[in-house]
């Protein structure tokens, strides 16, 4: 979470950045100078930098997919406001007090908020909206755990795959002992990447969604 706020805390700015839009989600404008930003941060998380991308075709589907990701918290964030989800003051605040602690100093803190465009009540607003969207995404996306026969149904059928992942023992119950386990943990994640893929969708559907050429 920390590495997250970090992350945003040096490429998001506030609205005036939006002097060109690159889209507008239900009306509120995505900024090309937001997403331009972002978009650095979004290819550092791969190990890529902005200059290495030679191949055009390649440089907009990256760039395509970062946009991608600012509509969906643009849509978690009015979804959140919908239901009003509430981040009290205290959450913010240790929040904050977390990215500031990493930066090692006040002063360096409130440079990098300057050169964000942020000063420390828009930053702190924006770290609330923030954790109001991870809070609805974490709700909507809410998997029941799955029965014992579910998991030895997925284990069953990815055994190979998961008896390699696992720590190898001479004993047989033990070793299915771990592969339940670690088919049960397989089984979650997979389904609630899917839960998050439908609650994007259908946040998608339900919304006007406007990308300029």
């Amino acid at each position: 979470m920390r590495i997250v706020l970090l992350c945003l805390l040096l490429v998001m700015a506030k609205a005036s950045w939006a002097d060109v839009p690159a889209a507008r989600v239900n009306g509120v404008e995505i900024g090309l100078t937001r997403l331009e930003r972002y978009f650095s941060e979004y290819l550092a998380a791969q190990g890529r930098a902005v200059t290495s991308i030679r191949n055009p075709g390649l440089y907009k589907r990256l760039r395509d997919q970062a946009l991608d990701e600012l509509i969906d918290k643009e849509l978690l964030w009015q979804e959140a406001r919908r239901q009003g989800i509430a981040i009290s003051d205290a959450q913010v605040s240790a929040h904050v007090g977390e990215v500031e602690a990493a930066f090692g100093s006040p002063a360096i803190f409130e440079r990098r908020l300057a050169e964000a465009g942020f000063d420390r009540a828009q930053y702190t607003e924006y770290t609330r909206q923030d954790m109001a969207a991870q809070q609805v995404y974490a709700q909507l996306s809410a998997v029941d755990a799955p029965s014992p026969a579910e998991v030895q149904a997925f284990y069953d059928a990815n055994r190979e795959t998961l008896q390699g992942a696992q720590n190898q023992s001479v004993n047989p119950s033990v070793i299915h002992e771990q592969g339940l386990v670690l088919a049960r943990a397989a089984l979650i994640g997979e389904r609630e990447a899917q839960a998050r893929k439908s609650v994007r969708q259908r946040l998608r559907n339900s919304a006007k969604v406007e990308i300029a050429d």
